[in-house]
């Protein structure tokens, strides 16, 4: 267990961090499930807009991996032109 003021304060922060990149992935995941689920061509572009913003901002805040999020991003581009 630590034992210095700061290092208790890092362990806080850190999962304050943990439990905020989680919530924001977990959502991500979800609109990209539904994104995959539409049939609607019109709703699904923009949905793509929306996940698309999601993914750069993960991506930027490495949650995940930018080669990931470009991966996600080409291939929910092509689900939506394939509608």
């Amino acid at each position: 267990m630590a034992h210095h003021k700061s290092a208790l304060k890092r362990i806080r922060s850190t999962q304050a961090k943990r439990l905020r990149n989680r919530y924001q992935a977990k959502t991500t995941r979800t609109f990209i499930k539904k994104l995959k689920n539409t049939q609607d061509k019109a709703e699904a572009q923009e949905l793509l807009k929306t996940v698309t913003s999601m993914l750069d901002k993960l991506a930027k805040k490495n949650v995940i991996h930018k080669n990931k999020a470009a991966n996600n991003k080409s291939k929910l581009a092509r689900h939506v032109a394939t509608l």
